[in-house]
């Protein structure tokens, strides 16, 4: 049993629960307490360190590729388009007035697409139209040949660039959000389970363990592609991104984050190292999966990925190899709502969460 000590302090009541320690749960907790400053806030986290995507991903400041945008205006129409893309681009922004570039590495190389035809070529001009009056350039997208050989890719057709993308040290990122949250005096339960809720007419019970539970008034689920255990009826697809990372590279040309086939391919430098990700849509069945696992078939598939596109003709070796986990659905609009008079979630970012989770943060402390 617990003491009386323990009762009253780390599991007393608060005001508002957020499960998941990932960007869009610290995010949405430092924009609660900057709103209702005098709220108690608590957030519960499965893990010693946020999992999931937040530091297994492959720390891209995702503004979007070219073919995205086009592939997600066809699935969802421009308006809902639109709004993600002014979503990442307004959570972009705020990450670096919240945070010195240096603090978390941040670096606006740009963005740049390979294309090997020039079939979306054709809508340039139709997206930067679009998306003018979110960024405020004339060009958003533009071709960009001359930087082909530069960056050492001759095998690749087309290039196109898009400065408002960069590469940041998600870690760092996270480390400093957690240090704002103490700032506020938002309070932590790490290691720390959630094996079932219960929701009464005057208050939330998040039970813990058999004989223990913490109550409140509302809860947030911000457990991305672990929500399925919590929000049956949402769509929430896991999605398992496989990444790897190469030894340091003697004169390598690349600098910048780059997308390959609609994004599922997305590689960038890390000083002078490669870290390259994606190819699921080799195997979507099975990196359907919650499970932290590289697979041979996968990581063959990058390690050659790297041999003919990236790194032609160059030796490199493999330094490490992880995986993250995301969560998708049929449409890339990210699930932010109100589940029941006490219950709400912000969840489903689509690989984008760097960049959504501030702006999810204030939508939600709106919500509330």
């Amino acid at each position: 049993m617990n003491s009386i000590w323990e009762l009253e302090t780390f599991y007393r009541k608060r005001d508002m629960v957020i499960i998941g320690s990932g960007f869009s749960g610290l995010w949405t907790a430092i924009s609660i307490k900057e709103k209702y400053p005098e709220k108690s806030v608590l957030i519960i986290e499965r893990n010693t360190v946020p999992l999931g995507a937040s530091t297994r991903n492959a720390g891209f400041a995702c503004f979007g590729s070219l073919t995205e945008v086009i592939a997600d205006s066809g699935n969802m129409g421009w308006e809902k388009t639109l709004a993600l893309v002014k979503m990442r681009f307004e959570g972009l922004q705020k990450i670096r007035k919240y945070f010195k570039d240096s603090e978390i590495d941040f670096e606006l190389n740009g963005g740049y697409e390979i294309l090997n035809n020039d079939e979306s070529l054709q809508q340039l001009d139709t997206v930067n139209k679009k998306l003018k009056e979110i960024t405020g350039l004339e060009k958003t997208y533009f071709l960009n040949q001359k930087k082909i050989e530069e960056f050492g890719l001759g095998k690749s057709k087309f290039l196109v660039e898009n400065p408002c993308e960069g590469s940041l040290h998600s870690g760092k990122l996270l480390q400093k959000l957690l240090e704002k949250c103490n700032e506020l005096k938002v309070e932590f339960l790490f290691g720390t389970e959630v094996k079932n809720i219960d929701e009464n007419t005057g208050e939330i019970e998040i039970c813990l363990s058999e004989n223990l539970s913490v109550k409140s008034d509302q809860i947030i689920y911000c457990t991305n592609a672990f929500s399925a255990k919590f929000l049956e009826k949402e769509e929430i697809i896991p999605a398992r991104g496989q990444i790897l990372l190469t030894e340091p590279i003697d004169g390598l040309k690349l600098r910048g984050t780059f997308h390959y086939d609609e994004g599922f391919y997305y590689f960038r430098n890390l000083g002078s190292r490669v870290l390259l990700g994606g190819g699921r849509n080799q195997d979507f069945k099975t990196e359907e999966t919650t499970v932290f696992e590289t697979t041979e078939f996968l990581q063959k598939h990058l390690e050659n990925f790297l041999k003919e596109v990236i790194l032609p003709g160059q030796d490199f070796k493999i330094a490490l190899r992880w995986s993250g986990i995301m969560a998708m659905g049929s449409e890339k609009i990210p699930i932010v709502k109100q589940l029941s008079e006490r219950q709400f979630c912000a969840v489903r970012l689509s690989g984008m969460g760097v960049a959504l989770a501030p702006k999810i943060g204030e939508i939600m402390a709106e919500m509330i």
